[in-house]
Order: C-alpha cells, then structure tokens, then sequence
C-alpha cells in the first residue's frame, strides 16, 4: 500500500495514522500475465490502483477484433468508470499484460471512504481532472496526427509502453494494424 500512500501525498498530505485507518477500505488482487480483472459484461463495482505491472482496457468489436482503448501502470486508477458508478455490466475489460497487482476499491467503500474521510474526495477529484485532460488531449492528437505521426507522438511521449505492451496492442489503442505498425516501425529504423 505503500505506493498508494505515496501517490495521495501528491495530491494532499495525509498523516501515517490516518493513512492506515484510509487502508482499512481497499483490498488487493493479483493476476498473471495474459489473466482478467473484468471481462465485458460482467457486473461491476470497482476500481483498480495499479501497484505493479500494466493492463490494458478493451471491447470487442462488432466484426469480433480486441479494440484496445487505454493502458494503466504502476501509480494509475483505472475501471471502467461508467459501469462503477452505476453498479451495472461492464462495457470494457481489464487484462493483465504482464504479472500485474491492484489495489481495489469497491463502490460501496468509496462512499463509505468519503463519508468518514471527506478530505479524499480532494484526492480523487484532482486525479480524475488530470486523467480527464489526458484524455482530451488523446482526442485531439487522433484529429490532429496523422497515423504515422500518431505513433511517434505515443513512442516518444510513452516510451515505457513501448517497451512493456505487445505491438498488436499498441497498433489497436492507435486504431490500425499490427502489419501496418510493423511497416511505420521497418520505415523509422531506415
């Protein structure tokens, strides 16, 4: 948890003492490389904070292919934040890309979290606007970049992905083909 704590202190300081009565609320999970933490259309009521490795967060098509939407490592919040804070089916799932460990929180630990302790709304509010401006941004590079560009924009910006997350992967969150990364990849080397 130790890693949690370290990542509320950027937002807000939190003393040792009430860190470890907060800690009483979250529990933890992990799965190997290539396991689930959600598939698509499961209910849903949580939220993972990765402690250690990277998933990846998807829906299948309709003509049956992986859409990969977003990427989560060590010190980032993910779910699928829709079916949480409804309570209803999941529309993502969450997939292990390699040996990875979450910290959890359950909807109803979350209320119950901000009830007692007001102040962590704080936490969560700020984390939420910054991952919502990244997300914004990610939209107006799809505008703006070409597919070439788009790639060197997320290889120079996000180097660890690309040395942790699969090609195919990658080529789905960017929205083409892994052949056709394969060829942006065989031109950029020349």
């Amino acid at each position: 948890m130790e890693s949690l704590k370290n990542h509320i202190n950027n937002y807000l300081e939190i003393s040792e003492t009430t860190f470890s009565e907060i800690a009483r609320f979250f529990s933890y999970q992990g799965k190997k490389k290539k396991e689930y933490f959600l598939r698509e259309g499961e209910e849903f009521n949580k939220m993972f904070f990765i402690e250690s490795g990277c998933v990846n967060i998807s829906f299948i098509k309709d003509n049956g292919q992986e859409q990969t939407i977003d990427f989560a490592i060590e010190n980032w919040w993910t779910s699928d934040f829709l079916s949480f804070s409804k309570s209803e089916k999941s529309r993502f799932s969450i997939r292990a890309i390699e040996d990875t460990s979450v910290i959890i929180l359950t909807k109803d630990a979350k209320e119950k979290l901000l009830v007692e302790y007001p102040f962590m709304e704080t936490y969560f509010r700020a984390v939420f606007e910054k991952a919502y401006a990244a997300s914004q941004n990610r939209i107006k590079l799809l505008y703006e970049l070409s597919r070439e560009e788009a790639y060197f924009h997320f290889r120079d910006n996000f180097p660890e992905f690309i040395q942790r997350v699969p090609q195919y992967l990658i080529a789905s969150f960017l929205g083409f083909t892994p052949e056709y990364l394969s060829e942006i990849r065989k031109k950029s080397i020349s």
